[in-house]
């Protein structure tokens, strides 16, 4: 258990003080919280045999919210203190200078509880993760003679919030956080070549340094690379395409889980503006997202304005049912919030964000949707992609893909692109898999310079008429 709770009003911050002047900054909106953060993060990583990172941050401090109508006023410091409320209350106050808003019901309480409150930063020793790191390179040049170079990364943190409402209503949540990623570089006859693998959640660091854990992902890495070593020039042109389950589902996150968020709806910018109720998706295809999943990585118990982490059905055997909101969002439009009202830290406004994406698997062996493929490609693993959120239109490279010919799975392919756009994809999806499976906890999900960590997830799935960058003549 985490003994040192974070206690905004403990030392230099009267509550009842804090209340009135929040009060006061907000009088006349519509919505505003007075959100306390407190966060502890550590690096460490091991490339080439060697410790070349080793971070320990601390930080904490308050955001200070106002909301009216589309107006918001927002002011943050990382000093906890009467006085820097009483600076940040200047900006705030201008939002709703007009004042004649109308208060929103206060979140509900939640019962969520998704994940245990300790403080992964201070589980293990610096001296034991350091060892960890080093057994880490060892293994994986005694499995392969070809290695040439390691780098393994061990990071954790806590993120503690409290959010006080102008009732005086105060939520609070602790949010724990661990992962291992490992990469790895071959080389055989002048040729080089990466692979990685890693992951984490919401769960103990001890659990992520036992060779049980951290062996697989390093077989996993070194799989990878020797795929590649192997890969030939990918094909380009217009193909189906398989995609496997699991961390595929970034394509789906990024190509379609933004467009689905209220904010880009309100505003008219997405692609699936305007289409609710309307078929958007081939028949089967039903996505979810859901913050309340234990221990995943978007998971949250409660989201950044307070409001109780929900399981949200977007799209329901093809038909658009649902977006994801947050309270100034889902007031305007009309609607209930979702809990998906997330920030970077106290020093960013909060806005739509997705949790853990994820599309529900259907009744066809993955194997026959492989075999029913007669000429194009299978796309296991994905790396960087970007994204245009007004239409939706992708460009995601593969990090490891292979050629498919008549149903059989045959090279691996280097440099393999998939172009297209989300709304499109949708539609001409023409196979679901029955095995559904979540990515193994590393996501990142980035949208107006903030930065918080998602969970993505499919089934396998044929997508046709997908374009393919490659670079084979």
């Amino acid at each position: 258990m985490h003994e040192d709770i974070f206690d905004p009003f403990a030392l230099n911050l009267d509550k009842d003080i804090a209340l009135n002047l929040f009060q006061t900054a907000t009088q006349g909106a519509d919505d505003g919280e007075l959100f306390f953060e407190r966060r502890r993060s550590e690096t460490l990583i091991l490339d080439d045999q060697r410790i070349k990172t080793a971070n320990f941050d601390a930080s904490e401090g308050f955001g200070l919210r106002a909301v009216r109508g589309e107006k918001t006023g927002y002011g943050h410091s990382s000093e906890i203190s009467e006085a820097a409320i009483k600076r940040a209350m200047g900006t705030v106050s201008s939002a709703v200078a007009d004042k004649g808003g109308q208060w929103a019901d206060a979140p509900q309480r939640s019962n969520n509880s998704l994940y245990a409150s300790f403080d992964p930063t201070s589980e293990i020793g610096f001296a034991q993760k350091v060892d960890i790191l080093k057994q880490i390179d060892a293994y994986l040049r005694a499995l392969d003679k070809r290695v040439v170079q390691v780098s393994a990364v061990i990071t954790a943190s806590l993120q503690e919030v409290v959010i006080m409402r102008p009732d005086g209503e105060v939520f609070t949540d602790l949010r724990p956080m661990s992962r291992v990623n490992i990469s790895v570089i071959l080389e055989n006859n002048g040729r080089r070549e990466s692979g990685s693998a890693g992951g984490g959640g919401r769960f103990s660091l001890s659990e992520l340094i036992h060779p049980e854990d951290w062996q697989p992902k390093a077989r996993e890495a070194l799989r990878i690379a020797t795929v590649n070593l192997d890969a030939i020039a990918a094909p380009a042109g217009m193909m189906d395409v398989v995609l496997g389950p699991g961390w595929p589902g970034i394509l789906l996150h990024e190509a379609i889980g933004h467009g689905l968020e209220g904010d880009f709806n309100r505003k008219g910018s997405s692609a699936f503006a305007g289409l609710m109720g309307q078929r958007i998706a081939a028949p089967g295809v039903t996505v979810l997202d859901d913050g309340t999943l234990p221990d995943r990585r978007g998971s949250i118990n409660i989201d950044d304005e307070g409001t109780a982490a929900q399981k949200t059905t977007l799209i329901e055997d093809g038909i658009l049912t649902g977006l994801m909101q947050d309270r100034q969002n889902a007031r305007l439009m009309g609607v209930k919030p979702t809990g998906n009202g997330r920030r970077q830290s106290y020093a960013h406004m909060p806005m739509p964000r997705m949790t853990n994406t994820y599309m529900l698997g259907g009744d066809t062996e993955p194997q026959d949707i492989v075999a029913s493929l007669k000429d194009g490609l299978y796309a296991v693993g994905f790396g960087g992609g970007q994204v245009d959120i007004t239409n939706g239109k992708f460009v995601f490279s593969c990090t490891e893909a292979y050629q498919v010919k008549n149903g059989k799975i045959g090279a691996p392919v280097k440099g393999a692109t998939l172009i297209g756009d989300g709304a499109t994809a949708l539609k001409q999806i023409r196979a679901i898999g029955s095995d559904m499976a979540l990515d193994p906890g590393m996501g990142n999900c980035g949208k107006a310079g903030q930065w918080v960590p998602v969970g993505v997830g499919q089934p396998s799935l044929m997508i046709g008429g997908l374009t393919v960058g490659g670079s084979a003549e």
